[in-house]
């Protein structure tokens, strides 16, 4: 009985919060600010205790005061410099003091930026460059039709683009019909990625409409 209570007022709350959200579109109003307040809160009290458990407790409680440190001698940097830089960190609380949080603050935005460099370089760069210059007939000469075809699509979009951003020589002539071509496949890949930005919040649209006509009001079963 009190498990099927909490659920209607569950029910009804998600009901509530997510017309008070709809609610934007007809205009700016109280009962969209209470929902979004109500959400914002909630992110940020969840996140909090979150890294509360997983950094401050598991990391820095237990990993340097609780487990013993000659069970793992090789981690000591990690855990009583990242320790260290932790409670530097908390000094920005201190007004006081608060310019000694700019150092552990430094190091990481440093350390983090040369991490995401080398990732996003591999990701980002390498990878792309390996498909762009991939044989267009296959390594043996053997590649199916389509695989072709696109292989041609690719090296053609990627020179094109290229010539379009190649501003030192005007576009006239044959180069700048292959910069028109370049702004051809520029368009494509924008209007694909917008068009696959919209197809995702729509689904979170369709999920949202789901739930009100179905779980809530019963219109749809």
């Amino acid at each position: 009985m009190e498990s099927g209570l909490m659920h209607h007022v569950a029910l009804w709350l998600a009901a509530f919060l997510t017309l008070g959200i709809f609610s934007f579109l007809y205009r700016d109003n109280t009962w969209y600010k209470v929902c979004e307040a109500i959400f914002v809160g909630i992110s940020a009290g969840y996140w909090f205790v979150a890294y509360f458990w997983d950094n401050l407790y598991t990391k820095f409680w237990v990993g340097v005061w609780v487990t013993p440190m000659a069970d793992r001698p090789d981690d000591w940097y990690v855990l009583y410099v990242g320790a260290a830089l932790g409670i530097l960190m908390l000094l920005r609380l201190v007004p006081k003091v608060g310019w000694i949080s700019r150092w552990p603050l430094a190091f990481i935005v440093g350390a983090t930026a040369g991490l995401y460099l080398v990732t996003y370089f591999a990701s980002n760069v390498m990878l792309q460059i390996e498909d762009t210059v991939r044989p267009i007939f296959g390594a043996e000469n053997d590649a199916p039709i389509y695989e072709i075809i696109g292989n041609i699509v690719v090296a053609v979009g990627t020179f094109t683009g290229l010539i379009y951003f190649f501003f030192s020589k005007e576009h006239r002539g044959a180069f700048g019909r292959a910069a028109k071509v370049g702004i051809f496949f520029l368009m494509i890949t924008f209007g694909a990625s917008f068009g696959y930005t919209v197809m995702s919040r729509m689904s979170l649209l369709i999920g949202r409409m789901d739930f009100l006509f179905s779980d809530w009001l019963k219109l749809i079963k």
